[in-house]
């Protein structure tokens, strides 16, 4: 048990350090990206490092699988130019069992990145969106569902809109029981509109048998309305960028998931994207373990032998290919053409009886 401490506690702060030096080259390209698109003078150059911040946790997450490569290379070719291989192998310790700590930190790390930074991940995409949506327009888009329907935000430099719905079609263009209430800039609401049905076109919303109210001073709400067949109600809103709001899972927490998918269902939508990445979340540790399998088999031999070079990028462009084969399926699960579960689990279940298999090979022959 001393010998898998130690090489777990030696992978952990490899691990760590690594990640240390993508977070710092992550801050500097990613600011790089934010000056280049927004004016420093204008926005603030504070600003544009709240953005970048925002923004690093996210890139972080995505590279995880490379940093566990890296660190795996890292660990065990330090233990070979050491000789601690060649003491733990004399010792009559096998190759295969010298892995197991570093898989199984590395399934810790997976098991703690779902758990923990998922949810930072979520929260601070959306902040960054928002942010980005200030910045670039003055104004202020969201959305959020609920047992009651669907809640949508627009805003502008005259005002904003507060729109509600109790349902939506799959694509998000055509909505019902609508209704809308339009607030002035720094003031109280101003109308509320009522519609059967609401369909999303160019410049604004086609309303369909419209009901409204003015909300001005001096009227109340349960004033006569005015009726009109249909009505179009500016919005910069497009289907797209609706489908946006709720169809990037990444902004979503793994804990609140399942419940977004559930009211995803209920309003109409297709929550097949939030279902695969649900199921991928959860075999990420598995995947990481994976990574650790794929770097050692080509790592844990003597520098002697030579061709150190050759075995570092065989490992990384073997977790590249299962990282793409990965990422394929997902696409496929996303669309339809197989099953979620399969999707999901397949690529790390496969990557890790691949990995054991050239573990297997290179250490037994």
């Amino acid at each position: 048990m001393t010998v898998h401490f130690y090489f777990a506690r030696k992978f952990l702060w490899i691990f760590l350090g690594i990640a240390m030096v993508f977070f710092v080259l992550t801050v500097l390209v990613d600011m790089m990206e934010q000056l280049r698109r927004y004016d420093v003078e204008a926005v603030g150059f504070d600003k544009v490092v709240g953005l970048t911040l925002l923004r690093t946790p996210e890139s972080l997450y995505q590279l995880m699988p490379l940093i566990i490569i890296l660190a795996t290379i890292a660990l065990f070719i330090n233990l070979s130019r050491s000789s601690e291989l060649v003491v733990v192998r004399a010792a009559g310790r096998s190759g295969i069992v010298s892995v197991l700590s570093p898989a199984g930190m590395a399934l810790v790390i997976g098991l703690l990145s779902v758990s923990t930074l998922n949810p930072i991940v979520a929260a601070t995409t959306v902040q960054y969106e928002t942010q980005s949506d200030i910045l670039r327009s003055g104004g202020r888009s969201a959305l959020s569902l609920s047992q009651e329907g669907i809640w949508l935000r627009q805003g502008g430099e005259a005002g904003h809109a507060v729109i509600h719905a109790g349902s939506t079609n799959t694509d998000a263009s055509v909505f019902l029981d609508i209704t809308i209430v339009t607030y002035a800039q720094e003031d109280g609401p101003q109308q509320r509109i009522e519609a059967d049905s609401a369909r999303l076109v160019e410049g604004g919303w086609e309303l369909a048998n419209v009901r409204t109210w003015n909300l001005n001073a001096g009227l109340n709400e349960g004033a006569k309305p005015s009726s009109e067949a249909t009505v179009t109600f500016p919005s910069s809103l497009t289907a797209d960028r609706i489908r946006e709001r709720f169809g990037t899972p990444s902004s979503i927490s793994i804990w609140k998931l399942p419940k977004f998918i559930s009211e995803l269902n209920e309003s109409g939508f297709s929550a097949r994207r939030h279902q695969v990445w649900l199921q991928m979340e959860l075999a990420q540790p598995l995947f990481l373990m994976a990574m650790v399998l794929v770097a050692s088999a080509f790592t844990m031999r003597h520098t002697r032998f030579g061709n150190t070079g050759i075995a570092v990028l065989t490992s990384v462009l073997i977790g590249f290919s299962l990282h793409f084969i990965r990422n394929f399926a997902q696409i496929l699960g996303e669309n339809g053409q197989i099953p979620v579960l399969l999707a999901a689990w397949a690529p790390p279940t496969a990557s890790v009886l691949l990995a054991l298999g050239l573990l297997l090979h290179m250490e037994d022959g």
